[in-house]
């Protein structure tokens, strides 16, 4: 066996691949699955309003934004649905205020992406 580091799209991937010694090529034992390319995340929104920034614990999809922009949220509130690892995650308020997002519905965000703004 040889071994072999792969890059695609920016991720590595470690392989193995066999190697024989009469130089045939051996049939395939099981399908070969190829990788779907996967849209780069949207680039980390400045903060909006003078607000403190909230941001995304984990990269996901904003799946849900629950409040419309302006609206009065509470402390404990669920302001965003973050999807992640097919799992939904609340994105609660830290504290009260006006809320001011700096994401949509649909958006891929990363790690430490700033969603909202909360004054």
């Amino acid at each position: 066996m040889r071994k072999f580091n792969i890059n695609v799209n920016g991720k590595t991937y470690s392989v193995e691949v066999e190697e024989t010694t009469d130089g045939a090529i051996s049939a395939v034992s099981a399908p070969v699955q190829v990788a779907t390319p996967v849209a780069k995340p949207a680039p980390a929104a400045a903060p909006v309003g003078n607000g403190k920034p909230v941001k995304s614990q984990m990269p996901g999809l904003v799946k849900k934004l629950c409040f419309a922009n302006g609206a009065t949220v509470k402390e404990g509130d669920a302001i965003i649905i973050l999807e992640a690892m097919k799992m939904d995650t609340p994105i609660s308020a830290p504290f009260s205020g006006v809320i001011t997002y700096s994401t949509s519905e649909g958006a891929n965000v990363d790690s430490g992406a700033v969603l909202c703004t909360i004054a």
